[in-house]
């Protein structure tokens, strides 16, 4: 791609392709070419061969043609759900610019990637040459139900001055929504975060690329959740670096795309004009060319280009964004959602308790007499245990080890779902400063273990005498000598496990003020699941103000993303439905 004449970040300069049919500017990667590709000269191979000679040699030939299309050979690192492919040698003393690319399955990310490493290179349309980072086998399993949720990073190096004064680290993160459900897209946050964390990892983003089809016509409700899911991710200092990256475009303002943009309040970089910042790209660049199509090929490239020049020049100007906060985000949902986890449990064990006092009030009310009679004289109630059960997992995978955190002083789950950058209870995210924030007693860190089981409660039928009875309820010396009644105490104890109860609703009402006040986006599944299930229990303990507030922010929520949050329910209802 040539050198960039010309810059302009705040506002797209649009040209109508000059293709003399307009509808062939915007190409059909899978179209059938006939006559045959056009060949090169030979003064055309010697000099581009000698042009892109280093290149050439640390690449493997693909197809030949127009274009000839190379792989480039990559230092591949990989670790379980993220994978670091690298040209070239990072030089320090250069500029490095990151972008995180994300969009819907389908939206030409792969091409795009490909597309900027082109444009890094230096590669012009008369060269007939093309370069590929993204293997084709990665382009075609971003399309199948088997793929996993890999999160790639590219990086680029060595480059330049050939066409930007910086390198580039291009984030590549799983198409959202695809055949493969919603589960799937809550793993890309935990993916992200172990990047963003990791002390090798990636801690700055210059641009977030939210890739959409120019083709886009309507604000629907699939893309109304994958505009939720996408700025759910990131804390409110990235608004300025979120910006559409378009593709399949012919060059034209994309005015459906914009509407629905609009429409759906997604929160990002807005030019003079009070419009997203966007950029237009086309890129059937590895298709081959023939008499017939040149010109529209041409034309295609043309729009390519001028997004490129535009999109680089944004990314120069544009500050770096530490991710501190956005880490924040991700952490927040993560605790919130892993607080719930450990609430559930515990409310569900307060619960069953409560049943055996009920049972053992209700005995001792109907048969105190004849128990104090005969001291043998037994009732039979529903007791509570826990019991260690085994998960899935616990197996070591290079950075990855899946299992439970566990607390062995309150013999709980601290996080259960979702622990697997872990590898010893210190590194889990529920901890902090040596101590857990899930926990009952919020035990330290030397409390807790993690291995492959889980904590569950049970019940089994016991029959107990009036003295196990005794034994159980009058705890200490004190309670015998104030000759404090069974049934105060048993009553003492429904208190203390109503008291418990709220505590840990504050925790949780806690974490989610926290995450209104510094996510970009607080409207996402993972935080919505979760309104009915507090609103109901802060009822319960008559906590009206709470109940007020979280109602009010269930309201708003409701209100901005009905139709992708009625999207996202359905998904979960199909998903639920297939298991069944």
């Amino acid at each position: 791609m040539d050198q960039p004449k010309h810059f302009n970040t705040g506002r797209i300069q649009q040209q109508r392709p000059e293709s003399p049919d307009p509808s062939c500017a915007s190409i059909d990667p899978d179209r059938t070419m006939d006559p045959p590709p056009l060949s090169k000269t030979h003064g055309e191979i010697d000099n581009t061969s000698a042009k892109y000679k280093d290149i050439i040699s640390k690449s493997r030939q693909i197809s030949s043609g127009s274009p000839d299309v190379y792989q480039l050979r990559t230092k591949e690192e990989k670790s379980r759900k993220l994978t670091r492919k690298t040209v070239g040698e990072k030089n320090l003393n250069k500029k490095n610019k990151t972008i995180l690319l994300v969009g819907e399955t389908g939206t030409g990310k792969s091409i795009l990637i490909n597309a900027l490493v082109n444009y890094t290179v230096g590669v012009k349309f008369e060269e007939n040459i093309w370069f590929e980072i993204v293997k084709e086998e990665e382009k075609k399993r971003s399309q199948s139900e088997t793929q996993t949720s890999d999160v790639i990073v590219y990086q680029i190096f060595g480059f330049e001055d050939k066409t930007l004064p910086f390198s580039l680290t291009i984030i590549d993160t799983p198409g959202y929504e695809n055949t493969r459900g919603i589960e799937c897209d809550v793993n890309i946050s935990q993916r992200l975060l172990d990047l963003f964390r990791s002390d090798n990892g990636v801690h700055e983003i210059d641009a977030v690329g939210l890739v959409l089809k120019a083709t886009e016509n309507r604000v629907s409700d699939r893309l109304k959740y994958i505009f939720d899911s996408v700025t759910s991710l990131f804390g409110k200092d990235l608004e300025e670096n979120v910006v559409a990256l378009i593709t399949h475009s012919d060059g034209i303002t994309p005015e459906n795309v914009l509407k629905a943009l609009k429409a759906a309040n997604i929160k990002c970089a807005k030019n003079e004009e009070n419009q997203p910042v966007h950029f237009l790209f086309n890129n059937p660049q590895t298709t081959q060319r023939t008499k017939k199509t040149e010109l529209a090929f041409e034309n295609a490239w043309r729009v390519t280009k001028t997004g490129m020049e535009e999109f680089t020049d944004f990314l120069e100007k544009s500050k770096p964004q530490k991710l501190k906060m956005t880490v924040k985000v991700l952490n927040s949902r993560i605790r919130i959602t892993v607080c719930i986890q450990n609430l559930q449990h515990r409310i569900k064990l307060i619960e069953l308790k409560q049943n055996e006092i009920q049972q053992t009030e209700e005995a001792l009310k109907e048969h105190e007499q004849e128990m104090k009679k005969n001291e043998e004289f037994t009732v039979e109630v529903d007791e509570v245990y826990k019991e260690k059960e085994k998960i899935d997992g616990g197996m070591w995978w290079l950075f990855f080890y899946e299992g439970a955190v566990t607390c062995n002083i309150c013999k709980e789950n601290c996080h259960y779902r979702g622990c697997s950058k872990a590898w010893y209870p210190k590194h889990c995210e529920v901890m902090k400063d040596g101590y857990c924030t899930v926990c009952k007693g919020k035990c330290p860190v030397s409390d807790h273990v993690k291995e492959n089981w889980r904590y569950v409660n049970k019940t089994r039928k016991v029959k107990k005498t009036l003295e196990d009875v005794k034994q159980k309820y009058e705890k200490n010396k004190v309670d015998r000598e104030q000759k404090k009644s069974l049934l105060e105490n048993l009553q003492s104890e429904m208190k203390k496990m109503e008291s418990e109860k709220t505590q840990l609703l504050d925790e949780v009402y806690h974490h989610v003020l926290i995450l209104e006040r510094i996510a970009l986006n607080v409207n996402s599944l993972s935080t919505h699941v979760h309104f009915g299930f507090l609103i109901e229990k802060m009822k319960e303990i008559r906590d009206t103000e709470k109940v007020k507030k979280l109602e009010e922010m269930k309201k708003r929520m409701d209100k901005k993303n009905k139709a992708g949050l009625q999207y996202m329910f359905n998904k979960l209802t199909e998903v639920k439905d297939a298991v069944m």
